[in-house]
C-alpha cells in the first residue's frame, strides 16, 4: 500500500520518502499473502453472520476464523462497530464501491505490467470458489447472483466442468463458482519490481525508520520523528498497515483497527500445478500458483499485534487440502516454513482512504483487510489525486478516515 502510494505520487512530481519500520529482510503482509486481485470480492468482512461465526469457532484451535478472547477497550469498541455494520443493508450499500475499486485496480495492474515488465507473474485466468458440499455451493450461488447483478461475470460450474476448466489438478468437489475477471500474481516479485521503479523515479526508501512521534503546528504536520531521526515534509500519508491506529493515536486520531492474522505455506515441489487460483470454501484456504511455486494461505485470527505462529491453525490449513486436492498428502508440507502476517481490518470492512479533518496535510491509506494487494494500485492513484487537489471518482465519504472520529 505504501509503495503504491509513493510510486503514483512520485510519478505526479512529488519527492517521496517512504519510511519503513523494518530492514531489508522484512517479510510482512506484502510478501507472503495469496497474491489475488479480486473483483469478485464485493462483500466486506463486516457481513451478516460473520461475528457469530467467529464466536462459534473461538474454541476450535484449527478453525479458519477466530477472535482471541481478551478484554480491551479497543477490541470491544471494534466488535461493537463490527456488529453495527454487519447487515445486509451495509453489504448492498458498499458492494458497488468495492466492485469499482477492485476493477480499477485490476486495470492498473495491467498498466503496471506494461511499465514494469512481465516480472511478477500476473495471470489473468480468474478465480474458482471450490465447494465440497451442496450447502456451500448454494450459499456461493447467492454471491454469484450479487456479482452478476453488479456486472461482474460469474459462472456456476459442476465438478466435471471444473476439471475441464483446469485439468492440471485433480479436484474432489461438488462444484464451484468461477469468476473469470479475477487475477493472481507473486506479491514478493511485485514488491521488488515496484520498489525498483519507485527508486528509478527518484523515490527514497528509508529502512529501520519506525515512526515514534509527530511534529505539528496547529492542524499542519511539519515532520515525523523516527528511530533514525526526523523527516520533514509538505504532505504526509499514513499507511502503516495493522499498526496504523497506533501511529494515528500519537496525533489523537482514532481509526479503529484490529490485526487479522493469516498464515501461508509455499510448496516448490507440488505434485500437481493448477493454472487458476482458488479458494477452498469450507476450509477458507486460498490456493495460488506463483511461477513454479504453489502457495496455500488461510485463517483470519483477530489476536492483536501478535505474529507468532499457531501450529494448530496451520495444521487446520494443511489437513483440509487433501479433501479438495487428493494428490496432495499432508506429508508434503512437513518441515516447510510457515509465514504469518497481520492484515489491517476496519470494523465495517471498508478501507480508510482520504484526508483527516483534524490535519490539512495528512492522508490515510490503510484498513484494506484481505484486499490489500488487490486494492493497492487504485489506493495509490486516489492518494496521488488527493495530493494534486483532484477529486477522485469514488465514494470518498464511505472511505473517509473521519467516520469514527469523535464528534467535537
Amino acid at each position: 500500500m505504501g509503495l503504491c502510494c509513493g510510486y503514483y505520487a512520485q510519478k505526479e512530481g512529488w519527492q517521496v520518502t517512504i519510511l519503513e519500520s523494518g530492514d531489508e529482510n522484512r517479510s510482512g503482509c506484502s510478501f507472503g499473502n495469496a497474491g489475488m486481485v479480486v473483483p469478485s470480492h464485493m462483500v466486506p468482512l463486516a457481513a451478516p453472520g460473520m461475528l457469530g461465526l467467529g464466536v462459534r469457532m473461538m474454541f476450535n484451535r484449527r478453525s479458519p476464523f477466530a477472535i482471541k478472547p481478551r478484554i480491551t477497550a479497543e477490541l470491544l469498541q471494534w466488535s461493537y462497530n463490527f456488529m453495527k455494520a454487519a447487515t445486509a443493508e451495509h453489504v448492498q450499500r458498499v458492494a458497488p464501491l468495492l466492485r469499482d475499486l477492485n476493477l480499477s485496480s485490476r486495470e492498473a495492474y495491467l498498466e503496471l505490467e506494461d511499465e514494469l515488465g512481465p516480472v511478477f507473474n500476473l495471470t489473468q485466468r480468474g478465480l474458482i470458489m471450490l465447494c465440497k458440499t451442496e450447502k456451500m455451493l448454494d450459499e456461493e450461488e447467492k454471491t454469484a447472483d450479487l456479482a452478476r447483478g453488479l456486472g461482474v461475470p460469474a459462472q456456476v460450474l459442476d465438478s466435471a466442468a471444473l476439471n475441464e476448466l483446469d485439468p492440471g489438478i485433480t479436484m474432489d468437489v461438488c462444484g464451484g463458482i468461477y469468476f473469470p475477471r479475477d487475477c493472481h500474481l507473486s506479491p514478493d516479485k511485485f514488491v521488488a519490481a515496484i520498489t525498483r521503479r519507485f527508486k528509478e523515479l527518484g523515490g527514497v526508501v528509508a529502512l529501520n525508520a519506525e515512526v515514534v512521534d509527530w511534529r505539528h503546528r496547529g492542524n499542519c504536520i511539519t515532520a515525523v520523528a523516527t528511530a533514525e531521526g526526523e523527516y520533514e515534509g509538505d504532505e504526509f500519508v499514513l499507511s502503516a498497515g495493522a499498526w496504523s491506529s497506533l501511529v494515528a493515536s500519537k496525533l489523537g486520531l482514532r481509526i479503529p483497527m484490529q490485526a487479522g492474522k493469516g498464515y501461508s505455506i509455499t510448496l516448490s515441489n507440488a505434485p500437481q500445478m493448477p493454472e487458476i487460483c482458488s479458494i477452498l470454501m469450507e476450509a477458507r484456504v486460498a490456493v495460488t500458483p506463483m511461477g513454479d511455486n504453489l502457495r496455500f494461505g488461510g485463517t483470519m485470527e483477530i489476536a492483536g499485534l501478535d505474529q507468532s505462529v499457531s501450529r494448530e491453525r496451520v495444521r487446520g490449513i494443511i489437513e483440509s487440502i487433501p479433501s479438495y486436492f487428493p494428490a496432495f498428502e499432508s506429508s508434503l508440507f512437513r518441515g516447510k516454513p510457515v509465514w504469518s502476517g497481520l492484515r489491517p481490518c476496519s470494523p465495517d470492512g471498508i478501507p480508510y482512504i482520504g484526508r483527516f479533518n483534524s490535519f490539512n496535510n495528512l492522508i490515510c491509506a490503510t484498513g484494506h483487510a484481505m484486499m490489500g494487494l488487490s486494492l493497492a494500485p487504485v489506493t495509490g492513484r486516489i492518494v496521488a489525486n488527493l495530493l494534486q487537489g483532484a477529486v477522485p471518482s469514488f465514494d470518498m465519504q464511505a472511505l473517509s478516515p473521519n467516520r469514527y472520529q469523535p464528534v467535537k
